[in-house]
């Protein structure tokens, strides 16, 4: 599977949550939305707003410590709206 950056949001908390994987990225939402531990544990209706494939892990690593050192919500939301990569 290609690393894809993806931008996760839950209409519940209002958030925005950013990461990168190399698993498909449905399973990974699934996962979010089922029981487990860390951050987006409180929600169960995340879903995928924006990704970006990329040849290595590494650099879908660097998109996401990128767009974290943003800390803008609305700088996020001009990325996902301007985009030439919607979710799927």
């Amino acid at each position: 599977m290609e690393p894809i950056f993806y931008i996760l949001f839950s209409e519940a908390a209002g958030k925005y949550y950013v990461g990168h994987t190399t698993e498909a990225i449905e399973e990974w939402v699934r996962k979010y939305n089922s029981n487990h531990s860390g951050y987006t544990v409180k929600f169960k209706d995340w879903r995928t707003v924006y990704i970006e494939m990329y040849a290595s892990k590494e650099q879908a690593y660097r998109r996401e410590l990128e767009v974290k050192s943003w800390k803008s919500k609305s700088r996020i939301e001009k990325l996902i709206g301007g985009s030439g990569h919607p979710a799927r």
